[in-house]
């Protein structure tokens, strides 16, 4: 007499024998930030920012736009540190230097009021994507404090210090 083997245990065998064949067991992936180069790209644009004169909080988030990595430089302004996580969020979120994304955002633009979605966007500069050496996305940078133009060139450095 043959047995069966429930369906259930057939399915869950065989997506054990997947994910163990294809790798999945890993929680980080290769495009994924590691925390090196989240610290990296956030003392990379510290330095930026010492070398501006410039006081600002550093947020990097990896691919999944969780944070992964801060600084809150000494006597930077409070209320940017949420500002600089968003930043980096909703550059990761859309794949977009936030500069750019706030330009589709205007009154009568394309994507009107997408601020107020994901518990909050900022659709203005200082959130740069960040890139393996291979172009792909692995995480972003939100800078804030500065300029908008101080801010994103000072996230740019350190987005830039993960390829260099």
């Amino acid at each position: 007499m043959k047995t069966k083997i429930p369906i259930s245990k057939s399915i869950t065998s065989l997506l054990l024998l997947i994910v163990i064949n294809t790798g999945a067991v890993f929680a980080q992936t290769v495009t994924d930030i590691s925390h090196e180069d989240a610290l990296k790209a956030v003392m990379a644009a510290k330095e930026k920012a010492e070398a501006s004169n410039v006081l600002v909080n550093i947020a990097v988030v990896d691919a999944g736009a969780n944070l992964k990595a801060f600084i809150r430089m000494d006597d930077s302004f409070l209320g940017s540190i949420d500002v600089a996580i968003k930043k980096a969020k909703t550059s990761r979120y859309f794949d977009i230097n936030t500069g750019e994304l706030g330009k589709l955002t205007q009154p009568g633009g394309i994507i009107y009021n997408i601020e107020l979605t994901n518990d909050g966007l900022v659709t203005f500069p200082g959130g740069v994507p960040i890139k393996n050496s291979e172009g792909k996305i692995i995480g972003a940078i939100g800078v804030s404090g500065g300029t908008i133009e101080q801010d994103h060139e000072i996230a740019t450095a350190g987005a830039n210090a993960i390829i260099e």
